[in-house]
């Protein structure tokens, strides 16, 4: 019903930048918040950063300072602009969309992208 695909993921130095996209698509009749997650091998997938369509945002302590998350939500997409990166935000970020949809407009549900790599090099 939604779909979310995540873009711009790489290999990049420490100290680099990398910018990450995600679109949502399909039967969307309102998003109301659009974040990412991330998850490296072994471990749990982690809260990355989170804005809702009244544009608060939340960010994890982790990558406060670091990461901006930002949103077009006429193109239902948003961003994560990683700054400093450092080598333990190496993961697979994925994008998740929370959202109602035109079959059904008064529920919203979770969607999650496929993931993107993300390799930051010491």
């Amino acid at each position: 019903q939604v779909q979310v695909v995540e873009s711009g993921g790489g290999l990049v130095q420490a100290g680099g930048s990398l910018r990450l996209s995600c679109a949502a698509s399909g039967s969307i009749f309102s998003i109301k918040s659009m974040g990412w997650h991330r998850q490296a091998p072994g471990k749990q997938r982690d809260f990355v950063a989170r804005i809702t369509s009244t544009d608060i945002t939340n960010y994890a302590d982790s990558v406060k300072g670091r990461f901006t998350i930002s949103r077009d939500y006429a193109k239902n997409t948003v961003y994560l602009q990683m700054n400093s990166l450092k080598p333990e935000d190496t993961a697979v970020y994925y994008c998740n969309a929370v959202s109602t949809t035109t079959n059904n407009p008064t529920t919203a549900n979770s969607y999650w992208g496929q993931g993107t790599q993300v390799t930051v090099s010491s």
